[in-house]
C-alpha cells in the first residue's frame, strides 16, 4: 500500500540577520493510511517546523528542501493555490492553544462551516446543520447552542473539540494535531484522546501527532519518531520505543516523567542535564553528547548516522544501541521524614467564599413580555468560583491543590495572597488576619508572600534584564542597596542553577525552563515563608519540568519554605506533595496525605482524575468523565 504522506530528506531552514538557522535536518518519514505517528521531543528540537512545513504556514522568511510527498505528489512543488487547496480539502490541522486558533469575532458554526463553504461549495445552510451534525460528532450535546456561541464562552475542552470538528468539515485523510491537549486537564485531555480513537477507528483517518507528552502519544500513536536539535534521532512502534528505547535521549525523556504515586521527601527525579545546542553541528559529533550520561570520547569526535536495531522497523542515531544501562538518578541525601509539624499552621483559611458575575453591562438586561407589554428586567448571574473552602498549610509544608480549569483553583491562590478580596470567610497567615492588614503589615506580608505565575512569558517584563527584574523586589522590599544588589542578583542565580552571566540577558533570550527558573528566583528575592506555585509546570516539557520540580523540592528542603502547589497534573503533585487537596467547582471535595489520596480516593471525582492520568492504557479504556466544571462558560466567568 503506498503511503499517505512520505517525507524525503526534509530541511527547514530559518533566514535571520546572522544566518540560517536549521529548524530541521534531513527528516525521512513514511506515514501510512490508517496509521498515526507521533512526533516528539522537547520545545526547538524542530517537531513543530515540521509540521508547518507540511502546512504551509512557516512564512516567507523560510527555507524548505526535501519533498513532501502527500498521496503521490510533492506539495512542495504545486504551485501555491493548488497547494492551498490540497491542505484546505485533504489535510486537517488543529494547533495547540484553542485560545488563540479560534476567530473571537465568529461565532463556532460558523468558524465550522467556512472550510465547507470554500472547499466543497456548500451553500451557507447546508454548511452550517452540517456544522451542528459535526459538533455532535464531537460528542457535544446542546450542538445548536454552542454552534451560535462566541468561543469566549467555552471552556478549554469546548474550543478543542469545535477546532476538531473545524478540522474534519471535509473529511480530510489526513489530521495533523501539534500539541492538542498541553493546555487541558487531564479529564478533558481524557476525553478529546477518546474522541481522536473514534474518529480514527470510525473515519480510518491518519494522524500526524506532535507532542512532548509521551503518555498521550502512548495512547494514540502506532509508531513514534523523537527529534532532538533538529535531527531524528530514534524512530520505530510505539511499543518498542517507549518500551525499550535505543537512543540516549529517548531513554531519558522517559526517565524524566513523573510516576503516579507519593514520593519520599529524599527522592528526586531524573532529569536530563544542561540545555539544548542552539547551533548544533551534527556532522561534527554527536549532538547529544554534552548532555548524554553514557558519552565517550568517541561520541564528541564523530557524527551519528542511524542504526537499525535486529527486530527491524526500529532505528536510532547512536552506535551505543541495544548497550545502554539506566538513566541515572540524582544523588540526595536522605531526609528522615517531613521538616513540618502538622498543626503549626502557617495558612488558615476558613470557610472561604468569592462570587462572580456572569453576566454585566448590557448583557444583564433582558426583555420580559408580561401582560403582553414589553418590560426590561436587569439580571445579574452570579456564580461561586471559591465556595465554603477550609484549609491550611504548615511552615515547610507542600499542600498540592488539583483540579480541572474553572474548578476555582487559581482563584483560591490569589484570594490566599490577596490579590483577589474574598467576599465571607477568613484568611489567617502567621496568626493575623490578613483582611485586618494595613500600612507596614501588609507590606511585610507581602514579602513572606509570593506566586509564581504559570504563563512566565507575560509575567516577565520584556523590558527588563534578568537581572533588573531580581533587582527590583530587593529595592522594593528595602534587603539591598545599590552595592550589595548586583551581589544578591548572582546569589540568586545560583540558587536556581543559573550562571551569573545570566543577568544581563532578557526574556527573549531565555527558553521556557530557564525563564520559569528567573520566576522562581524573583519569588525567592524578598526571602519569602510561603509560596504560591499556580501551574509552574504545566506548560514545560517532560525534561525541563523534572529540572524545576527538582529545583522546587531542594528549596523547599534548604530553606523550609511552604507552597500550595497549584496543577491539574496528579503525577507532578505526587512528587513533591505532603498532603493533596482536590478542588471540583469551587469546593473541597477530598483531602488528605498524598500516598493515602492516589491509593484510595475516596470521591468520585477524585477516581475519575485518577483514572484519566493513567496513560499506560488505550484512550477506550480510560473511564468516563463528570460534566466540566464549565462546558459552556458565560460571559466574566472566572476560576482557576
Amino acid at each position: 500500500m503506498p503511503p499517505l504522506l512520505e517525507l524525503r530528506g526534509l530541511t527547514v531552514r530559518y533566514r535571520g540577520e546572522s544566518g540560517d538557522t536549521t529548524a530541521a535536518r534531513d527528516i525521512s518519514l513514511v506515514l501510512q493510511p490508517g496509521e498515526a505517528l507521533g512526533l516528539v521531543g522537547e520545545s526547538g528540537s524542530g517537531k513543530s517546523s515540521v509540521a508547518g512545513a507540511v502546512l504551509d504556514c512557516l512564512g516567507p522568511s523560510t527555507r524548505i528542501d526535501g519533498q513532501i510527498m502527500f498521496e503521490g505528489q510533492d506539495l512542495l512543488a504545486l504551485p501555491r493555490p493548488r497547494r492551498r487547496a490540497v491542505l484546505g480539502r485533504r489535510i486537517g490541522a488543529v494547533f495547540q492553544d484553542p485560545f488563540t486558533a479560534l476567530n473571537p469575532a465568529l461565532r463556532i458554526g460558523a468558524q465550522i462551516a467556512e472550510p465547507m463553504m470554500h472547499h466543497l461549495r456548500m451553500r451557507p445552510a447546508d454548511a452550517h446543520r452540517r456544522a451542528e451534525a459535526l459538533l455532535v460528532e464531537m460528542g457535544i450535546a446542546r450542538a445548536a447552542d454552542i454552534a451560535r456561541a462566541f468561543p469566549h464562552q467555552l471552556s478549554g475542552g469546548m474550543k478543542q473539540r469545535a477546532l476538531i470538528a473545524a478540522a474534519l468539515a471535509c473529511e480530510p485523510p489526513l489530521l495533523i494535531l501539534d500539541e492538542p491537549t498541553t493546555a487541558l486537564d487531564v479529564t478533558v485531555e481524557a476525553q478529546i484522546l477518546r474522541l481522536l480513537a473514534e474518529l480514527r477507528q470510525r473515519k480510518s483517518i491518519s494522524v500526524l501527532f506532535v507532542s512532548h507528552n509521551l503518555g498521550v502519544v502512548r495512547r494514540l500513536c502506532d509508531s513514534v519518531a523523537v527529534m532532538y536539535a533538529s535531527q531524528l534521532v530514534e524512530i520505530g512502534p510505539a511499543e518498542r520505543v517507549l518500551d525499550r528505547p535505543a537512543h540516549p535521549y529517548s531513554l531519558g525523556l522517559l526517565a524524566s516523567r513523573p510516576p503516579l504515586e507519593a514520593a519520599p521527601r529524599g527522592s528526586r527525579l531524573p532529569a536530563i542535564q544542561g540545555q539544548m545546542p542552539i547551533a548544533p553541528q551534527p556532522e561534527l559529533a554527536c549532538v547529544f553528547a554534552p548532555r548524554c550520561p553514557f558519552c565517550e570520547p568517541r561520541c564528541e569526535t564523530t557524527s551519528q548516522s542511524m542504526v537499525e536495531m535486529p527486530s527491524g522497523a526500529h532505528a536510532a542515531r547512536c552506535w551505543k544501541t541495544g548497550t545502554l544501562g539506566p538513566w541515572p538518578r540524582q544523588a540526595i541525601s536522605a531526609q528522615a521524614g517531613p521538616a513540618f509539624r502538622p498543626g503549626d499552621a502557617l495558612v488558615n483559611v476558613t470557610g472561604l467564599r468569592r462570587e462572580f458575575a456572569t453576566r454585566s453591562g448590557m448583557s444583564a438586561w433582558q426583555v420580559s413580555f408580561t401582560g403582553g407589554l414589553p418590560r426590561l428586567r436587569h439580571q445579574v448571574g452570579r456564580v461561586a468560583a471559591v465556595d465554603s473552602v477550609s484549609l491550611t498549610i504548615s511552615p515547610g509544608e507542600v499542600l498540592g491543590l488539583v483540579g480541572e480549569s474553572g474548578c476555582g483553583k487559581s482563584t483560591l491562590g490569589r484570594i490566599i495572597l490577596q490579590l483577589i478580596r474574598q467576599g465571607s470567610g477568613s484568611v489567617e497567615f502567621d496568626g493575623h488576619d490578613l483582611a485586618m492588614l494595613a500600612g507596614s503589615d501588609r507590606h511585610d506580608f507581602r514579602r513572606q508572600a509570593q506566586i509564581v505565575f504559570q504563563n512566565v512569558g507575560s509575567s516577565l517584563n520584556p523590558r527588563l534584564s534578568v537581572g533588573d527584574a531580581l533587582g527590583r523586589p530587593l529595592t522594593l522590599f528595602g534587603l539591598a542597596d545599590r552595592r550589595t544588589r548586583a551581589a544578591q542578583v548572582d546569589a540568586l542565580l545560583e540558587m536556581v542553577r543559573l550562571p551569573a552571566s545570566y543577568r544581563l540577558r532578557f526574556p527573549h533570550e531565555l527558553s521556557g525552563g530557564e525563564r520559569q527558573r528567573v520566576a522562581i528566583a524573583r519569588a525567592l528575592a524578598s526571602k519569602p515563608r510561603f509560596l504560591v506555585c499556580d501551574e509552574p509546570v504545566s506548560a514545560l516539557d517532560v525534561s525541563v519540568q523534572a529540572t524545576i520540580i527538582n529545583l522546587l523540592a531542594d528549596l523547599r528542603d534548604e530553606f523550609g519554605l511552604a507552597y500550595l502547589f497549584i496543577s491539574h497534573d496528579l503525577a507532578v503533585v505526587a512528587q513533591l506533595s505532603d498532603r493533596v487537596a482536590v478542588m471540583y467547582r469551587g469546593r473541597i471535595c477530598e483531602t488528605g496525605p498524598t500516598a493515602e489520596v492516589l491509593a484510595a480516593p475516596r470521591h468520585p471525582y477524585t477516581r475519575t482524575l485518577l483514572a484519566s492520568a493513567v496513560d499506560d492504557l488505550p484512550a477506550a479504556g480510560v473511564a468516563d468523565t463528570p460534566p466540566a466544571a464549565s462546558e459552556f462558560l458565560a460571559v466574566n466567568i472566572r476560576g482557576g
